[in-house]
């Protein structure tokens, strides 16, 4: 396949989102029960997903606004908040491993996102080792 975007593949997917949500949802809607970090995004439909779902993010929400209202329309889990932040300040902050988050958090706070605080907690609950 020379370019997985204009496969059949790739459209009869984004079609489904775009019939049942108007949009691609982000991650943690389709799959409500995942970690950010877990193997499943690293092979099969997680991998697909999270594929689809970056194409279409950065074909389709451009702006600042659009990128804060996009996710306050699916309400991130606290775990979710470092993709949140990547997408919405364009950063790659995994490239540097001492790269401080907080600052964003705040930001994502005083824009209204709930349970900002809890994204330890979260991130680090049992129930996901």
């Amino acid at each position: 396949m020379d370019n997985f975007f204009e496969s059949e593949y790739y459209q009869k997917e984004v079609n489904q989102y775009l019939k049942e949500y108007g949009e691609v949802p982000p991650p943690w809607v389709i799959f409500t029960n995942t970690h950010p970090y877990s193997m499943f995004w690293r092979m099969g439909y997680g991998e697909d997903f999270l594929t689809i779902y970056y194409h279409w993010f950065e074909e389709n929400i451009k702006t600042f606004e659009e990128k804060i209202a996009y996710f306050k329309r699916y309400s991130p889990p606290p775990r979710w908040l470092e993709n949140v932040v990547s997408a919405v300040w364009d950063i790659e902050p995994w490239n540097d491993e001492n790269f401080d988050y907080s600052p964003y958090f705040e930001k994502l706070k005083s824009y209204g996102f709930k349970d900002v605080d809890k994204f330890e907690e979260d991130l680090n609950n049992e129930k996901w080792l």
